[in-house]
């Protein structure tokens, strides 16, 4: 799927947020600046938050437990080593969803439920975006 601009990465956030359930995993890859947060802030907002919506590079993880379903967004960039996820307190996040943000750094084979899409830069702008589709996203994916 090609993403033409940020307006259609922002319309495939809006999209991926009437699809989210309670315990969904998407996790977000690509390099820097290709728009991973900015499609995680699109769906965090269309969930209904209103205000700043930070990256949480710094914070690791920010909670939006007002939103239904609850939001982790997790960034894992400054994670070194895979242990260093047990410290996060992923495994207790309820019914929440997580969206997170480089999830190479969690090692092989971690969430093997999440719908992982990869961002990449095309040529004028554009990104291209590849999904991994596990069987309980069949029938949401692609969102309308």
């Amino acid at each position: 799927m090609i993403l033409a601009d940020e307006g259609a990465t922002v319309a495939l956030g809006q999209a991926l947020a009437r699809q989210l359930r309670a315990a969904d995993v998407i996790t977000l890859s690509g390099p820097l600046g290709v728009g991973k947060t900015a499609l995680a802030r699109a769906l965090i907002r269309a969930l209904g938050h209103i205000g700043d919506v930070p990256s949480p590079s710094f914070a690791l993880v920010q909670p939006y437990e007002e939103l239904d379903p609850a939001v982790w967004h997790v960034d894992l960039y400054r994670i070194e080593d895979p242990a260093e996820i047990d410290e996060l307190g992923l495994d207790s996040v309820g019914d929440a969803a997580l969206l997170m943000e480089w999830p190479e750094r969690s090692g092989e084979g971690a969430w093997p439920q999440a719908l992982r899409l990869a961002l990449d830069f095309e040529q004028g702008g554009a990104r291209r975006l590849t999904a991994t589709v596990p069987p309980a996203w069949h029938g949401r994916w692609p969102p309308e």
